[in-house]
């Protein structure tokens, strides 16, 4: 925005001035008029006014005399008071002629030069205001907000489109209002019980569902439920607390989402909380390596993995699902320190040998080794290679080093996991030892649309080839769909023993609410605009309205291949962060978050790409 003309008589960069070099006879007329009528008033305030001399000296020029003065208050005596107005009356009257000659000065001078002397100024406050005034309650640097594009958009020419959105809105209104009516403040929903939830990913931070739906409120304007979530924020999310949390969990649902919240609408709430929660996260990286823990005591600072984790290692999805947050994190708060143990991670498997160019799920934190060499593009490895690819997307395709090794890892995920069923379809198996097991989970189904979300940056001769790949992944995922009883996918599916895209045990057979297949259908009607993702959203609706909602909200089920729907009693998070907001764009226009202005994080929180370019701004906020 061009900064204000502050003198009447300087020419602005948009004006030809009639004589470039100098004032006009009137103008130097006019001007000198004004500052001998101001020495004039300040002259007269002197030798008029009671006490005149404390007050122009306080008011004008904080003379150290007169504050001194001020602080002792009336029981400090008047010795030497006499000698310190004559001091003052001094220091003013050097102050006027000084005022006088430079005004003199001025008029010497050619516009363009005032211009400059101005703009020097202001500039020289604001440096100042950075580094002393500029921060908040929370030592935060003054950040000029700009909203990215496409924060919310229009209704969709399309009746039948434009219907099929307002359905999804009805959804989330019913979640939303549900878990309101019957959990406010817990972190989850049981929609059957109609009571909270708290799993204990969060320790005892509460509110998960309230950060968790934030921008899929903004997004979908359902403001009022906005502003309400935002006051609990406010004046609820408390992050002072002894309890031991998952910094994955905690950082893609609750410092995503503050960040897409702060990002949509510039509530400086947001943006203060994210920070204050990300630098308790930050204890977590105090390792030999700097690969941080899975989990971590808030209060005391103190981390430790998984036992499960084969011998004490961290998990590639979680510490390799930090990335896009803790770059925003610098981003926001002006500290390094986030941007820093994110690409130290990147250091640390840069340098290690991986199998086949594969990267095991597990690491161990002390000694920078693989612990066993198991690899899965679902549960424990999937958001990591999103991560790589988002990377790059987000700094502006800049961040080489991301790239690279994103697209080196689907290299070998093409030629060491990924195959094809007696009936063509592809999927994406895990990899353990050297051996497959010839399984796929709904979290690998995320992959159709990671693959097609990269297929543009690819060599010229791959992308096409990609958006292949990426297609048939959908179909898969669609086909294990398809294939239950109630239209909903089982949380695994295999291709062995006769059997294609069907679970075959019982602990497989289970849906909570997951959103990977929709995202995956939602990145490929954005590039294809095939109308058959929008049908099979549209099926996934309406399977969720048919045997997931109850009066008291959504729930999963535990056995999609049962005639009927066994409830087990949790709306999660996700379903109002990621599954409906997923839902919601594959029925929208393409310029709503659009993808060259917006990445999605792991938990479907839209984070603006971070330019390099400080000329190509996104739209400003008025």
């Amino acid at each position: 925005m061009p900064v204000p003309t502050l003198l009447p008589f300087t020419a602005t960069p948009n004006r030809k001035s009639a004589s470039p070099t100098s004032f006009r006879l009137t103008e130097k007329f006019i001007l000198l008029l004004v500052f001998s009528a101001f020495i004039t008033l300040c002259f007269g305030a002197i030798f008029f006014l009671p006490d005149s001399s404390k007050l122009l000296s306080g008011v004008f020029f904080h003379s150290s005399a007169v504050e001194t003065n001020t602080r002792t208050g009336p029981d400090s005596g008047d010795s030497g008071s006499a000698g310190n107005e004559d001091r003052v009356l001094a220091k003013i009257r050097k102050d006027h002629e000084n005022a006088l000659l430079e005004a003199k000065d001025t008029l010497q001078k050619r516009p363009e030069q005032i211009q400059q002397d101005i703009k020097k100024e202001k500039d020289q406050l604001v440096e100042e205001s950075k580094g002393q005034g500029g921060k908040d309650g929370n030592n935060l640097p003054f950040v000029e907000y700009h909203r990215p594009p496409g924060a919310t958009g229009h209704e969709p020419l399309d009746a039948e489109t434009r219907d099929r959105r307002a359905k999804i809105k009805e959804m989330m209104k019913h979640a939303w209002d549900s878990y309101r009516r019957y959990a406010w403040g817990s972190n989850e929903l049981r929609p059957v019980s109609k009571q909270g939830h708290s799993s204990n990913l969060f320790g005892s931070i509460k509110g998960a569902t309230i950060v968790d739906a934030l921008d899929s409120l903004y997004i979908m304007e359902m403001f009022e439920e906005f502003d309400a979530a935002k006051v609990w924020v406010e004046k609820n999310l408390d992050f002072n607390v002894n309890a031991e949390v998952s910094v994955f969990e905690v950082n893609i649902r609750f410092v995503g989402g503050l960040l897409s919240a702060y990002y949509l609408s510039g509530e400086e709430v947001f943006r203060r909380k994210a920070v204050e929660l990300g630098e308790k996260l930050l204890p977590a990286f105090k390792t030999p390596t700097g690969i941080p823990w899975a989990l971590l005591n808030l209060k005391s600072g103190i981390g430790r993995n998984w036992p499960w984790a084969s011998g004490g290692s961290s998990i590639l999805a979680e510490y390799g699902t930090l990335h896009l947050e803790f770059m925003h994190l610098s981003k926001l708060s002006g500290n390094p320190e986030f941007a820093q143990k994110v690409m130290n991670i990147r250091k640390v498997l840069n340098r290690l040998d991986k199998p086949q160019g594969l990267y095991p799920n597990y690491l161990n934190p002390n000694s920078g080794q693989w612990g066993q060499h198991h690899v899965s593009v679902g549960g424990l490895g999937d958001s990591f290679y999103e991560y790589l690819l988002k990377a790059w997307l987000m700094s502006d395709k800049t961040d080489d080093e991301g790239k690279k090794m994103y697209y080196d890892a689907l290299q070998a995920i093409e030629t060491n996991l990924m195959r094809k069923s007696s009936s063509g379809l592809t999927y994406i198996a895990e990899w353990k030892g050297g051996l497959l097991e010839h399984k796929m989970g709904h979290l690998t189904c995320f992959a159709g649309g990671m693959i097609a979300l990269g297929a543009d940056g690819a060599p010229s001769d791959k992308t096409g080839h990609q958006m292949e790949q990426a297609a048939e992944i959908a179909r898969t995922c669609h086909e294990s769909y398809a294939r239950t009883a109630l239209k909903l996918g089982p949380e695994a599916f295999r291709f062995d023993g006769g059997v294609e895209a069907i679970a075959t045990r019982q602990n497989e057979k289970y849906f909570i609410l997951r959103p990977e297949v929709i995202e995956t259908y939602m990145y490929m009607w954005r590039f294809t605009h095939d109308p058959k993702y929008r049908e099979w959203g549209w099926e996934a609706v309406q399977a969720l309205e048919q045997h997931c909602k109850v009066e008291g909200g959504y729930s999963g089920v535990r056995d999609v291949y049962a005639s009927t729907p066994n409830h087990d009693d949790v709306q999660q998070s996700f379903y109002l962060a990621e599954t409906l907001k997923y839902l919601y764009l594959l029925f929208s226009d393409d310029d709503h978050l659009p993808f060259d202005h917006w990445v999605f994080n792991t938990e479907a929180h839209p984070l603006p790409v971070i330019r390099k370019d400080k000329t190509d701004r996104p739209n400003e906020v008025e």
